[in-house]
């Protein structure tokens, strides 16, 4: 099978996994999980090059989950990739699970760090790139963002970091969705121009749309390969990508669905 084709069909799965989860969970964040689904296959199934049999590696890229929240993605692929067994997913928030509501690295085998408060991704990341260049490290370290996040002072003190040391083995990416948890972000707190922001903060600027596989792999090859500075990919999504009555609402970004509603996601997934 073509391999853009397995890609498509790897989506299809994660994004059963993620609706499914959630629903059993009763609690979690479908909108950006479904989003940043293309972007998160891509990654981890062409580039991050980690192995669950050395999950220490540490020669391995990193991954940095800064908006925690949608770790469902992330959980789904790990399970896939044989980080820990497919039947954990439906244990998801559950007391004693390996799967909480936000990334704990302790708990789940495969994670590079834990997360939940909002902001603070980037510079976790800065400091992985900063530690490779120091160690002569050839790991690349690569950071998935929201844009309702980006709204954080923190993310900007840590952009202006990156591209003060240079840090060419580090990649950004920012899931432009356009709604975070109370509503539109142009309304909340307008981030736009996202790409501009960051070319003003001297980084290599790559956009995306990011539910396009070709463009999202091609974007991660572009971003590996620039030198002096480090590179973001602005990826357009869509919120609550893939199920119609999830896209493009706030009401999904916190929110399970039921049994009705999750056998309607499962069908227009299908």
């Amino acid at each position: 099978m073509d391999n853009k084709l397995n890609l498509a069909e790897i989506c299809k799965d994660v994004r059963r996994d993620i609706v499914t989860m959630i629903s059993k969970a009763g609690s979690g964040h479908p909108g950006g999980s479904l989003s940043s689904v293309e972007i998160m296959v891509t990654l981890y199934y062409k580039f991050m090059h980690v192995d669950p049999k050395n999950p220490g590696d540490p020669d391995r890229n990193r991954f940095i989950l800064s908006k925690g929240h949608v770790v469902p993605v992330v959980y789904s692929i790990l399970a896939r990739q044989g980080f820990f067994d497919m039947s954990a997913l439906g244990t998801l928030r559950q007391y004693g699970s390996i799967l909480q509501g936000h990334p704990h690295m302790s708990s789940t085998p495969g994670l590079d760090c834990s997360g939940g408060s909002l902001g603070q991704g980037l510079s976790v990341a800065n400091g992985l790139a900063i530690a490779a260049k120091k160690q002569n490290k050839a790991y690349r370290t690569y950071c998935l963002m929201g844009d309702g996040e980006i709204q954080e002072g923190q993310i900007w003190e840590a952009a202006m970091t990156a591209a003060h040391f240079g840090l060419d083995n580090l990649c950004g990416i920012v899931d432009v969705n356009g709604v975070q948890l109370d509503g539109p972000t142009k309304e909340i707190m307008n981030v736009e121009p996202v790409a501009d922001k960051f070319r003003a903060f001297n980084w290599n600027v790559i956009e995306i749309d990011g539910h396009d596989l070709d463009q999202v792999s091609d974007a991660f090859e572009s971003a590996a390969k620039f030198k002096g500075a480090p590179s973001v990919i602005v990826a357009r999504c869509v919120k609550g990508k893939g199920v119609s009555f999830m896209e493009n609402t706030c009401a999904w970004h916190g929110a399970a669905p039921n049994a009705e509603q999750l056998a309607k996601a499962l069908e227009e997934i299908r």
